[in-house]
């Protein structure tokens, strides 16, 4: 995008609102569309469920009440206590051509002793030859008798449905089954079509596996339908196959499609007349914006007298211009000015950093003055003491030469030092006061290490730590200075047995004005101490110490003598 134009932008940044905003859109109604049809889909098959349940318990009782009143007749039961085929024959066929109105087409009644061998069929709805001579089911569910039995049987690949009714005869010894009545009828495909017109063109599938009953479908698992499944339970209660009732989704998803259609056409109108409309909001935006860009790039180049006109005064565009011209006046005006005080500010930093490091040496000097008026002292220890308020009256003045230089808008001269001879002037010089505290001070230099560095600047670093080191443990403790060589530079090591440092103010440890635990000081000890460090190429970091307490690194660049004379100074 920022390698287009602004024209280019809006286009395609409209384009692409429009095809998100019809796209979210468009799959909200096409969802919501399919959520309805397949919800209504599924409402109709739960339906279709029911008006099924209906049916089949209809005709259930049906068959149960036909066969209770054919088994109830006196001249019925009568001939089946004969035990004659003929007069059982006979007889149940006269009363079959009273009852067979009540059932339905295809019907068949079988009349079988109580092992299930068939004794005789009534009526001729089901011809003999298609039924089996021996129903085993009746002798692996008369346990179940006298109860009227109903439920699904396959027979030589057919399903049936069945209704056993038993037939008794009182005896010497009771109760006597004497024949069994079997009504049923064949699952078929008129039985299935029948079904399909009773529930409003649901199509039903009776399967077992991949055998097939009776269906009204062209294919057994069409897609793009909605359907659901029962299974089939025969008499004894065990699933001899499933029907599955489902209905299309073609209708439904032919309208989706003509909806999605229609979406589509709404959203190419939609995106043409954004793009038009975008095309002529550009054209009167890209002129005013082009003269800010211009104008824009002559203020990079410091060309603080460049104007953009004010064409449309009136508007956000014209009150941007007529900003924009008052801020290359104000940056024109004030330039000059953050020159000046940036120069103050320079010297204000420096100023801070020697002020705050004028505390110590003064403190040595009026220390020493003390003691020298108020205590009998020996020689030895009047000359330690003189020779204390020297070096601290040396670093005062090297202080003052430092400030009086930069107020010039001078540098001081960097020069090779050896980092060993610095330290161990600072630590003579806190050797009375750390012996005062009861404070072991020791250092720990492998080799001498020549560094190019402002002397007195680098030294004031090394007081300040251990000045705030010596704070820290007013009851005790040691310091360990160490400098060791490490891969082209050279690191110091100042590491105490304090309480560490604050997790409160670890982060902020080297920003200006934060202190944490200390009686005096302004906070600016370390952040000028690391802002030196910088400024000599190196690095300067805390961690916790091993012994508990703090642990402050120094790292400074070791360069040859004859490359550094040249250096440039900071």
């Amino acid at each position: 995008m920022p390698r287009f134009g602004i024209l280019t932008r809006l286009w395609l940044s409209t384009a692409l609102l429009l095809t998100i905003i019809f796209g979210s859109a468009a799959w909200l109604v096409l969802r919501s569309a399919e959520e309805a049809a397949s919800l209504s889909l599924n409402d109709e098959v739960k339906s279709s469920f029911q008006a099924y349940e209906s049916v089949w318990r209809a005709q259930r009782e049906m068959l149960e009440a036909t066969s209770q009143i054919i088994s109830s007749l006196p001249n019925v039961r009568a001939a089946f206590n004969t035990h004659d085929v003929e007069t059982i024959r006979d007889t149940g066929t006269d009363v079959w051509e009273t009852v067979k109105q009540k059932t339905e087409p295809g019907s068949f009644f079988i009349v079988t002793d109580p092992n299930g061998k068939r004794i005789a069929s009534l009526g001729i709805a089901a011809s003999p030859a298609t039924l089996p001579s021996e129903w085993t089911v009746v002798a692996r569910v008369r346990d179940r008798f006298p109860k009227q039995l109903s439920g699904y049987l396959v027979q030589e690949g057919n399903l049936l449905q069945l209704v056993l009714t038993p037939v008794y005869v009182d005896s010497a010894q009771g109760k006597s089954l004497i024949n069994v009545l079997v009504a049923g009828y064949p699952v078929t495909g008129d039985v299935a079509a029948s079904l399909k017109n009773s529930t409003g063109g649901s199509d039903f599938a009776f399967t077992n596996g991949e055998h097939i009953f009776a269906t009204t479908l062209t294919q057994l698992i069409p897609s793009r339908r909605a359907q659901s499944a029962q299974d089939l339970v025969d008499l004894e209660g065990k699933s001899v196959g499933s029907l599955t009732i489902s209905r299309s989704l073609d209708a439904s998803a032919q309208r989706i499609n003509d909806l999605r259609r229609i979406l589509l056409l709404m959203w190419f109108a939609a995106l043409m007349f954004g793009l038009t409309f975008s095309y002529f909001l550009a054209r009167r935006l890209v002129r005013p914006i082009q003269q800010l860009d211009r104008a824009a790039a002559e203020i990079a180049k410091s060309n603080y007298s460049v104007r953009v006109p004010a064409d449309n005064a009136g508007d956000e565009l014209g009150r941007l211009g007529a900003t924009f011209n008052f801020m290359s006046e104000s940056l024109r005006n004030t330039r000059q000015e953050l020159i000046r005080q940036e120069r103050i500010s320079t010297i204000g930093r420096l100023a801070s950093s020697i002020v705050h490091d004028l505390r110590n040496p003064l403190a040595a000097i009026y220390g020493g003055a003390e003691m020298m008026v108020d205590t009998e002292l020996s020689a030895p220890q009047m000359k330690r003491l003189a020779n204390n308020i020297y070096e601290a009256s040396r670093r005062i003045s090297s202080m003052l030469e430092d400030l009086l230089r930069v107020s010039k808008g001078k540098h001081a001269e960097r020069e090779n030092s050896d980092l060993s001879e610095i330290l161990n002037s600072v630590i003579a010089a806190y050797g009375d006061k750390a012996a005062a505290q009861n404070v072991s001070l020791s250092l720990k230099a492998e080799t001498p290490q020549e560094v190019l560095m402002e002397y007195a600047r680098m030294e004031r670093v090394f007081h300040n730590l251990l000045e705030n080191a010596l704070e820290m443990m007013p009851s005790g403790g040691s310091i360990i200075v160490t400098s060791r060589p490490s891969s082209g530079s050279v690191e110091v090591t100042i590491e105490d047995t304090g309480p560490g440092i604050s997790p409160e103010i670890h982060d902020q440890l080297f920003q200006p004005f934060v202190s944490y635990g200390k009686k005096n000081g302004l906070g600016l000890g370390l952040a000028l101490s690391r802002q030196t460090v910088l400024e000599h190429g190196g690095d300067m970091w805390a961690t916790k110490a091993t012994t508990g307490g703090a642990c402050f690194h120094i790292r400074l660049p070791v360069v040859a003598a004859s490359v550094m004379q040249h250096a440039p100074t900071v």
